[in-house]
């Protein structure tokens, strides 16, 4: 699902996720470039990534909170709280994770890692919704499970949670999972990416 980015939404128009950064898959670059026997255009290690929360470009989401409650949360009131709360999220310090699988993500258009973490990954992440829950309630939403679900900004497709590493495109978009020979994956802490396009408070 993607979302949309109405005019005027340059300002605040990057895509927002919490994410752990990947820093060394396998034994180094010569593992990670093994994959590419299974995908079409690898991804550049640099940039790989385990997204933990996506919240998506923020005008968005703060217009979709402002057509769920018919208007009473206006979106230039929500912009602040989503800001103010995604500053103060506590840091998940980095962790060892290991990958055995290559799964179809996105349709089946992109092939990526399933990754088994350690269970205060999936303890932050569901952290995470359970603190967008208290944001979303606290804009005065209801059928919060729905919002999340429905919001085009959100972009969710699955209430599951499924740790994974996108590394780049499916040959064909029936490819199914492939087994591959066990690699540690090690993360850095978490971070928000495009932080720095968030808005200033006040």
């Amino acid at each position: 699902m993607t979302a949309s980015n109405p005019a005027g939404g340059k300002p605040h128009g990057s895509r927002i996720t919490v994410e752990a950064p990947v820093l060394r898959i396998g034994a180094g670059q010569s593992d990670y470039e093994g994959l590419s026997r299974y995908v079409d255009f690898l991804r550049k290690p640099r940039g790989l990534h385990m997204t933990l929360l996506h919240v998506g470009i923020l005008d968005d989401l703060a217009q979709d909170i402002e057509a769920w409650t018919k208007g009473m949360s206006r979106s230039e009131n929500v912009l602040p709280e989503i800001v103010g709360w995604l500053t103060e999220l506590p840091v998940l310090q980095g962790f060892l994770g290991k990958s055995d699988k290559l799964v179809p993500l996105g349709g089946g258009r992109l092939m990526g890692l399933e990754v088994d973490v350690p269970q205060e990954v999936h303890d932050y992440q569901a952290l995470l919704v359970q603190g967008l829950h208290v944001l979303l309630d606290d804009l005065g939403l209801d059928n919060i499970d729905d919002f999340i679900l429905s919001s085009p900004a959100l972009g969710y497709r699955s209430p599951r949670w499924l740790p994974h590493i996108a590394v780049g495109k499916a040959r064909t978009r029936h490819d199914p999972p492939v087994e591959i020979a066990p690699v540690p994956v090690e993360f850095g802490d978490s971070q928000i990416r495009n932080r720095d396009s968030l808005p200033l408070p006040g």
